[in-house]
């Protein structure tokens, strides 16, 4: 069975989110180094990139690093900027070819000043684009967001520019780092860890949640291809029944 060609085009999700794990145990079950781990995970960035703009799925976001993946070795973490570097200067080209645009979620302003230039020189490139939006979560973590989201919306009501009455879903939504970015409909974590790990706690509460076995660098088309065959075999009731639906 091929789930590359059992997909339905008319039932795509129209954003999927992806935590990328796996890179270091891959590497280990090999003999590498972390490292070659986390540089043979961005192949497989780019194989997903690449087939999410084939089949049409409008809006991709990518758990790059956590707000956690900061207490890691500081070699790994020096080594993962450095590759984050090369890895927007490579893609920029690719990204305008395909008319794919690029955004960053996140605790931004901690990350080196050079990461930071030249991921806004990236963005800035990519604006226009319309194919697909690529969301690289850096330097994130739900709860640090939803911090940012309660100050943002306290101070407004300090200020009297909004009330208290006034605060929603939607509200909540425009405070966020993805408010211009659609609730999540599938959720997939590779290498068999079954858990979120602080991310988008807020835009999951819907999604289809999709558990994989399969380590990070070893994620194929067919491998995305299978977990979009599971999210279109389900039934989303979001709180209905069935025979609601079915009305």
């Amino acid at each position: 069975m091929k789930y590359t060609e059992l997909i339905k085009e008319e039932n795509l999700p129209q954003h999927i989110g992806v935590i990328m794990d796996g890179n270091g145990r891959w590497a280990k079950k090999l003999g590498f180094l972390r490292n070659i781990g986390h540089e043979t995970g961005v192949k497989a960035v780019r194989r997903v990139v690449k087939y999410c703009a084939e089949l049409g799925v409008p809006y991709l976001t990518l758990y790059a690093f956590s707000t956690e993946n900061w207490k890691r070795p500081e070699a790994e973490v020096s080594a993962l900027m450095q590759l984050m570097m090369l890895s927007l200067k490579k893609e920029i080209k690719s990204f305008q070819e395909n008319n794919i645009r690029l955004n960053a979620i996140g605790n931004l302003e901690d990350l080196p000043s050079n990461i930071r230039k030249e991921l806004t020189k990236a963005m800035e490139a990519t604006k226009d684009n319309t194919r697909l939006t690529v969301t690289v979560a850096l330097s994130y973590g739900a709860r640090s967001e939803m911090i940012h989201a309660v100050k943002s919306i306290s101070d407004k009501v300090k200020n009297n520019i909004i009330s208290l009455e006034d605060i929603d879903e939607k509200t909540i939504n425009n405070h966020l780092y993805t408010h211009n970015l659609p609730d999540v409909d599938l959720l997939i974590r590779t290498s068999g860890e079954q858990r979120i790990s602080n991310f988008l706690l807020w835009q999951i509460a819907y999604a289809e949640l999709y558990f994989t076995e399969v380590l990070w660098p070893e994620f194929k088309d067919e491998d995305l291809a299978k977990a979009i065959y599971s999210y279109q075999n389900r039934e989303r009731r979001f709180g209905k029944t069935s025979e609601q639906l079915k009305k």
